[in-house]
């Protein structure tokens, strides 16, 4: 059976890049009715940032990729570590120095592997691979060891992890073939570039999963933009659910060439998400979330037209964040110059005549914008100056849904204000 793991290290909580790795871990355990585990390997025990490893465990459920089974962690298996270093030692395979454990690859021995990404062979010969720790002086192990026997001991079938471990792997081969054990496939994901074709960083928006969640993006559109990051299904297919990640993945579709991260487009996804969520109903309740401390947002919530606020800001939302800023009319953006006040006065008068605006007490959809078109084309006045006279706002929801949220009075009032 197909058992993988995702093994960060908590000294630091992993941009969108570490997270991709847990994701194409759990895709490929799904894909193939396997398990899917999460490790920490917490051995680093100088680097640990305190509230990292919560943290990483709160990414995989909020997006729903969680681990199978318990989590494991590798500062509880420190003797386990010890018994096989101090039979490397017997072995004379390991030797000590300056406090540590060390192991010195045979110059003579060549290794060889078919990685699974690619289906690439790649050799390395002894005399390339440096010396290296196993135990350090702190009776901790290091991830050389620590995760060679930890992916043998816990049936490790396939190791999805950076390419950036590529060089290490001769190391770990060598300590599977020393302690009798047969080494699982392994398969080094390419690495995620920034737009300027270096290694992604914060200046990139190499940000965490939790960050971009605090910034209003939604977990189906993280989830489908970190899978196209060296994945593609097959065709064109760009919008992508979960479910349909799991039935088409396969290593054999990733790339072998390193993909650059685009948070223009991220954001791009991020507003089809948005908007098929609201199709499907589900967004009042991701914008009541997101904006759970947010008193005015809270108390919008609880109005009768709520539901038709969301809907009308949907299509206007790159991220959650922007549901405040569409739907809040109680401060207008700037005054309106001379010209525009005189402006406001005459379409004031415009409407009370077209449309009975001061006895009617609703303005119809229709109606209205067919006044507002005439008026436009009359005055030769721009929609845009219209809608900044009408509400105070350079630009936000529709005025047809703010005359069904609001009503005629706040276009009143403002034209008069």
């Amino acid at each position: 059976m197909v058992k993988v793991r995702f093994a960060p290290s908590p000294t630091g909580i992993p941009h969108i890049g570490g997270t991709r790795t847990a994701l194409f871990n759990y895709l490929f355990a799904k894909a193939n009715n396997g398990e899917f585990i999460l490790r920490i390997e917490d051995t680093d025990r100088k680097r640990l940032v305190e509230g990292a490893e919560e943290a990483l465990i709160e990414i995989l459920r909020w997006l729903g990729i969680e681990p199978t089974g318990k989590i494991e962690r590798q500062s509880e298996r420190l003797e386990i570590y010890k018994k096989y270093v101090q039979e490397l030692l017997d072995k004379k395979i390991a030797h000590e120095k300056d406090g540590a454990i060390w192991v010195k690859v045979p110059e003579d021995k060549t290794f060889a592997w078919t990685d699974k990404i690619g289906n690439k062979t790649i050799r390395f010969n002894g005399k390339d691979v440096d010396e290296f720790v196993i135990l350090k002086s702190d009776g901790f192990p290091t991830y050389h060891l620590a995760n060679v026997i930890d992916d043998h001991l816990m049936g490790i079938t396939h190791v999805l992890r950076g390419e950036e471990w590529t060089s290490s792997t001769p190391k770990h081969l060598y300590l599977y073939e020393v302690l009798g054990w047969q080494p699982p496939f392994f398969a080094h994901l390419p690495v995620i570039l920034g737009p300027d074709k270096t290694k992604l960083s914060k200046r990139h928006g190499a940000k965490s999963v939790l960050d971009y969640r605090s910034e209003g993006y939604v977990k189906e559109a993280l989830l489908n933009y970190m899978a196209l990051l060296g994945w593609n299904p097959g065709g064109d297919v760009e919008e992508m659910t979960l479910d349909f990640m799991i039935k088409n993945f396969s290593l054999e579709n990733v790339n072998i060439a390193s993909p650059i991260f685009d948070v223009k487009k991220l954001e791009w996804m991020n507003g089809v998400w948005i908007r098929n969520l609201a199709g499907e109903n589900k967004l009042e309740d991701r914008i009541k979330e997101f904006y759970q401390n947010d008193k005015e947002i809270q108390e919008l919530t609880k109005g009768s037209k709520f539901g038709i606020m969301v809907q009308a800001a949907a299509s206007r939302m790159k991220t959650l964040a922007d549901f405040k800023s569409l739907v809040s009319y109680n401060i207008s953006e700037r005054k309106p110059t001379q010209k525009e006040s005189e402006l406001a006065d005459r379409l004031f008068k415009y409407l009370d005549k077209e449309l009975g605006g001061l006895q009617n007490l609703v303005w119809e959809n229709e109606k209205f914008l067919a006044a507002l078109k005439n008026f436009s084309k009359t005055e030769k006045v721009p929609f845009k100056t219209i809608y900044f006279l009408l509400t105070g706002r350079e630009s936000g929801i529709g005025l047809l849904e703010l005359n069904t949220l609001y009503g005629k009075d706040f276009f009143l009032k403002n034209l008069k204000s």
